[in-house]
């Protein structure tokens, strides 16, 4: 199994408490871990601009300039993004924020994509808030120009919603037609289609059963376009509380609630109780079996995320000496 590993960027309050001046030290201190060694072969950001569980004004970084930034500081780890939202930024723009990336890193980009979600922002930013039809056209249409423009140095499209014309790309990326494409979503009449044309890899819901559910409905796609389903890698995120004994697990779920109570003291309960309901809770031996049984569904990517990553690493060094080399 292939781990990867969320960096803190303020968008789930992980952040709070932390001076600004401070922020990027932090983030790059864990990514420079993540660096390190061979445990994590990717980091990740999350493309957003308004926090959850709700816009409260909270510290959100720019999932891109992160990117680029993480480029010039590290040298192995992979850098993703899960995910960027299309309509963000037209698509022939970001194809050549992605490739200029690709080029600073060596060739290390993972480019996460998705149809975007999260209508406050949305609309907070101007973009309006299509409906989900629209939205997913929206990445296909992108996606198509992404393709383009990284395999042959320009792209043309007269698209519905995206109109190039002889769009120009150089440098191209260093790897060879572009960084690899991540389709985010589970939606299963286009967006799964969508991934069966276009992705390396998908990532949707981590649950067993639903993981099951959302693999057999790409593996339909996949059959009707006469594409081979197992060249798509399948992942999944996960948030991670683990602790050597229960007693600690339940020490981190408490102050999962106590940090989020800091900043949205009424959602902090829920907060609390969703991060209790995940695959990933337990001591090694259980978030172990949790993965083993995940890998047997097909699932052989972990995207994971430790919500007190920028204030205490105890966590994330136990999953690294105790899940990682179990899962090896």
């Amino acid at each position: 199994m292939r781990f990867g590993l969320f960096i803190p960027q303020g968008w789930r309050q992980d952040l709070t408490g932390i001076e600004a001046r401070d922020h990027w030290g932090v983030m790059n201190g864990l990514a420079q871990h993540a660096d390190q060694g061979d445990v994590w072969e990717s980091v990740w950001v999350y493309d957003h601009f308004h926090s959850v569980p709700e816009p409260n004004g909270q510290a959100v970084h720019e999932a891109w300039s992160l990117i680029n930034a993480f480029a010039a500081t590290t040298s192995r780890v992979r850098l993703g993004q899960m995910c960027t939202c299309m309509a963000y930024r037209n698509p022939a723009y970001l194809a050549k924020v992605a490739a200029t990336a690709d080029v600073i890193s060596g060739g290390r980009v993972e480019m996460g994509i998705g149809a975007g979600w999260y209508e406050h922002e949305w609309r907070a930013y101007g973009y309006g808030f299509p409906s989900a039809g629209e939205r997913i056209a929206m990445l296909d249409e992108g996606v198509q120009i992404f393709k383009q423009l990284w395999t042959n140095g320009v792209a043309t499209l007269d698209g519905r919603h995206y109109q190039v014309s002889g769009a120009q790309l150089a440098p191209l990326p260093l790897q060879v037609d572009g960084p690899p494409l991540w389709i985010a979503g589970g939606g299963e009449r286009k967006t799964l289609r969508i991934a069966a044309e276009h992705a390396q890899y998908t990532n949707f819901d981590g649950t067993p059963e639903v993981f099951a559910h959302k693999s057999q409905v790409l593996r339909g796609h996949c059959d009707a376009i006469g594409r081979d389903f197992g060249e798509i890698t399948r992942s999944a995120n996960f948030n991670v509380v683990i602790g050597e004994t229960q007693a600690d697990v339940d020490d981190r779920i408490a102050w999962v609630e106590e940090h989020y109570a800091l900043t949205v003291p009424e959602r902090a309960p829920g907060v609390a109780e969703d991060f209790r309901k995940g695959p990933l809770v337990g001591t090694p031996e259980q978030v172990v079996d949790a993965l083993t049984h995940l890998q047997g569904l097909g699932m052989t990517y972990a995207i994971t995320y430790f919500a007190d990553a920028a204030y205490d690493r105890a966590s994330i060094e136990l999953f690294e000496s105790q899940v990682v080399p179990a899962l090896r």
